[in-house]
């Protein structure tokens, strides 16, 4: 019986550094000509400039959140019928004046204000009515000061308004010029006409008053205003 011949040995030597190398060439991404096994990660540079672009994005959120902020806090301190400043809003700003008063002997004023005949609107036209009154005595108010003076509304019918560098003759002469511009006032309402009067104190702000200082004795000399007005001894 022939015996099979042999099988041919193979060259187990040579075949080896082909094998390391076709192995090596699997296991290395991105080489042109290979097998690439598995998604190739993302290039360091890609990832810096999207990352930038988030950092970029969330500043941008964060300023319109900070203004819109500001925005809130700033209208906490308005009157949103007349948009003028409320009485928190006016007695802060009073405070920094007196300060700046104190500090700098500085002159001003303030005029306190409370309107005639205003109930009467109320009873006969409604609270709508009177909203218009309150809206155009404001809008009167304000064509009648500099852009450095302020305009509030205290609440109701109460309006006061803070003049800076002025005298007390001045004071005096422009208290009587508000009191003219609201009576001459005429806002319409449901085809009505409606007038109202005002009677103004004046208190000049003083290096040593508080706030509540000020605003007691514009007050007290509103009142005697509105006896003056009423007794029918009114300056003109």
């Amino acid at each position: 019986m022939k015996r099979k011949p042999a099988a041919p040995r193979r060259n187990t030597a040579s075949s080896r550094p082909l094998l390391k190398r076709r192995r090596e060439e699997r296991r290395a991404p991105g080489v042109s000509g290979t097998l690439e096994l598995g998604a190739s990660k993302p290039r360091p540079r890609s990832v810096a400039v999207r990352l930038a672009g988030e950092v970029e994005r969330l500043a941008a959120e964060l300023e319109l959140f900070r203004a819109r902020i500001a925005e809130l806090e700033a209208r906490v301190d308005i009157d949103p019928l007349t948009e003028t400043l409320n009485r928190r809003g006016f007695e802060r700003e009073l405070t920094r004046s007196l300060a700046y008063v104190k500090r700098y002997e500085a002159s001003a004023a303030l005029i306190y204000i409370d309107l005639d005949r205003f109930k009467p609107v109320n009873d006969r036209y409604g609270h709508a009515a009177g909203d218009a009154v309150l809206k155009a005595i404001a809008a009167a108010l304000l064509q009648q000061v500099r852009a450095s003076d302020l305009v509030a509304r205290l609440g109701g019918d109460e309006f006061v308004v803070l003049l800076w560098n002025v005298s007390g003759a001045v004071a005096a002469a422009k208290a009587l010029a508000l009191e003219a511009a609201i009576s001459a006032a005429r806002p319409r309402f449901a085809n009505a006409t409606l007038t109202v009067g005002a009677s103004a104190g004046v208190a000049l702000l003083r290096p040593l008053d508080s706030a509540a200082d000020v605003l007691s004795r514009a007050d007290a000399a509103m009142y005697a205003r509105k006896a003056e007005r009423q007794a029918g001894l009114v300056r003109r």
